[in-house]
């Protein structure tokens, strides 16, 4: 990678894409173009041909997509499918219209099977069922991963995939129904410590295991990536150790000092019962991950309180 040449992040108005960002930005990136929806419409297929034609960025990260957790995905299937299956190939035609020769696409640790082998492989893909509460999410991002895997066995470009687990971090979605667990626990358990409520609920049995990673690690393990002569179509970027919804829980309640009681809704979903990707591919590029979850909750937290201070909490 030259970092004198312009790269395109796209998405880059959300928590993966922020992040993307502050690491071009440390890597010392000449040109970073970050554009926000009010600029670039992803949904609009012309109005993506001709910003990617007009600025004709040397690669581009595709970041952008319509996120939640298991209540977002379960409750809107429809809007899942569609804007992520439009966002990523209109991303990824028009950037190959525009001469784009290396595009990194994102996907997710929910492409891989309901009942994948654990932990789960690159080569699991596509063997069995989909877990059925974000199987639209799932579809899409598959999608995405084969447009990048087939433009670079059709044309010879350089488009592959990154396949990030759960992640957490810096610039999160606090949404109290439609966000993802760790943020979702994190404003859960700061209210009830506000509030002096004698107990939090916690959706299911507790018992579902699930692998977190950083943001900031995520940056580091894409750009990483980007480095690579020939890597393969798609790569798992994990963290390489799960926890159960539980001990998740425990650790999220002691980050914020809140020390009433941790019941279950038993009414609730549980999800995939297990997910723990894979790290072999990445680390046979020398690359792993630097934060620990301890130690990312902490980071988590407290750019949570200075947000909420400064009233740019993000909760939509």
């Amino acid at each position: 990678m030259d970092n004198q040449k312009s790269i395109l992040i796209l998405g880059a108005g959300g928590m993966v894409g922020s992040a993307l960002v502050r690491e071009a930005e440390k890597r010392g990136y000449r040109e970073i173009l970050a554009p926000r929806r009010a600029e670039l419409d992803l949904l609009n297929q012309q109005e993506t041909q001709d910003y990617l034609a007009s600025k004709k960025p040397s690669t581009v990260l595709v970041a952008a997509a319509r996120v939640g957790g298991i209540h977002a995905n379960d409750t809107y299937p429809a809007e899942f499918l569609y804007e992520n299956l439009t966002i990523a190939s209109n991303a990824i035609h028009s950037a190959y219209t525009a001469g784009v020769k290396r595009l990194l696409f994102l996907g997710s640790s929910c492409i891989y099977p309901k009942y994948a082998p654990q932990p789960m492989k690159e080569d699991c893909l596509l063997s069995s069922a989909l877990e059925p509460t974000n199987e639209a999410y799932a579809i899409a991002k598959i999608a995405g991963l084969k447009l990048c895997q087939y433009y670079r066995k059709q044309y010879g470009v350089l488009y592959y995939s990154a396949m990030p687990t759960n992640l957490y971090g810096e610039g999160d979605n606090y949404h109290p129904e439609n966000s993802h667990v760790i943020p979702a626990m994190l404003r859960r358990f700061h209210e009830a410590k506000q509030l002096g409520s004698e107990s939090v609920t916690v959706w299911g049995t507790g018992t579902p295991r699930r692998e977190f990673l950083y943001v900031d690690d995520l940056a580091d393990g894409c750009f990483h990536l980007l480095e690579q002569a020939t890597p393969e179509d798609w790569v798992n970027l994990g963290y390489g150790e799960d926890v159960s919804i539980m001990e998740l829980a425990q650790k999220v309640a002691q980050t914020v000092g809140y020390e009433g009681d941790i019941r279950n809704d038993l009414s609730k979903p549980d999800g995939t019962p297990k997910k723990l990707m894979d790290p072999e591919k990445m680390r046979s590029y020398a690359w792993t991950p630097k934060v620990t979850l301890g130690e990312g909750l902490q980071k988590a937290y407290q750019c949570f309180l200075r947000e909420l201070e400064a009233d740019k909490l993000r909760s939509k």
